[in-house]
């Protein structure tokens, strides 16, 4: 009679624990059947520091059931990720770059989704005289002010390879400094921040020196830095944002959700939070959006 009970307990225990390891696997295949999968995307950090991004991606997760890897990087950095198939997709800024990446067989195609303008920023003293000036003539003014005068007249570049420094070099160039050394190796009233936007706006406040930023981040940090605009007027001071997805053929990357991104970023829904993002606490848009721009082309 024991033996009995004994293998008794011993088949319900059995069954048990076979019900429960059944239970356990199927619970593993379900996740298995509906964990989301990983998307990468290198950006530029004018997109991050304005916290755009903090907007654009539960959206874009919630939609395509996906979960988003974003990599906050100068524009020079994000097509390095991009090259070697370490993200899907990036959005970046600096069109002479983002045609090379595709001429390169890196990319697909370039996709504007957004613009703003650079402005010239600095103390509102304005030791060097530049306020309404071409972007060109303010940036020899710098020059010539900053070599006489080091101690009060500084210039903070992003340093970076970032979309913003390659737009200073072409405002150097316009302005008559073709060899871009010659501006690095000017002086110590210019000085390389190497880093964001954000800090590089943050650096500029703690020296009392001038930089270039884009509209949108230098918005976003004016209540901290106390940085006024000065220049604010050229074409030249046009910055455009593409979206473009990594060459999936060639570096195996996800090749679909990119384009899904694209469809995201150039949506109505999302052209229209770009038109309004910002106004509400910063009294204007931080970005305008791509759709009907004829200036984003």
């Amino acid at each position: 009679m024991r033996k009995l009970m004994f293998f008794g307990l011993f088949a319900v225990l059995a069954a048990t624990m076979l019900a429960v390891l059944a239970a356990c696997t199927s619970s593993n295949a379900s996740a298995q059947l509906t964990a989301k999968s990983r998307f990468r995307v290198a950006t530029t950090t004018s997109l991050y520091d304005t916290a755009l991004w903090n907007e654009l991606e539960p959206k874009f997760e919630k939609k395509y059931n996906v979960e988003m890897d974003i990599m906050y990087a100068g524009t020079g950095k994000a097509i390095e990720y991009g090259t070697r198939g370490d993200v899907d997709a990036i959005a970046v800024h600096d069109k002479a770059s983002e045609e090379k990446f595709i001429a390169d067989g890196n990319g697909v195609s370039r996709n504007p989704f957004a613009y703003n303008y650079f402005v010239i920023v600095g103390p509102s003293s304005d030791p060097a005289g530049i306020k309404g000036m071409k972007p060109e003539d303010a940036f020899k003014q710098l020059m010539e002010k900053g070599k006489a005068s080091p101690d009060s007249v500084k210039f903070v570049s992003r340093g970076d390879s970032s979309g913003t420094h390659s737009k200073e070099k072409a405002i150097w160039k316009a302005a008559g400094y073709a060899n871009y050394a010659d501006v690095q190796k000017s002086g110590a009233w210019y000085i390389e921040a190497g880093t964001g936007m954000g800090p590089t706006l943050v650096m500029a406040k703690e020296k009392s020196a001038y930089t270039l930023a884009d509209i949108g981040t230098y918005l976003a940090f004016k209540k901290d830095t106390g940085l006024v605009t000065l220049v604010d007027q050229g074409d030249i001071l046009l910055n455009v944002y593409s979206v473009i997805a990594v060459n999936a053929e060639k570096l195996k990357t996800n090749g679909a959700m990119a384009d899904n991104l694209i469809s995201f970023l150039t949506s109505k829904e999302i052209q229209d939070l770009i038109k309004n993002y910002g106004v509400k606490e910063y009294g204007k848009a931080l970005f305008s959006p791509c759709q009907g721009a004829t200036v984003c082309k």
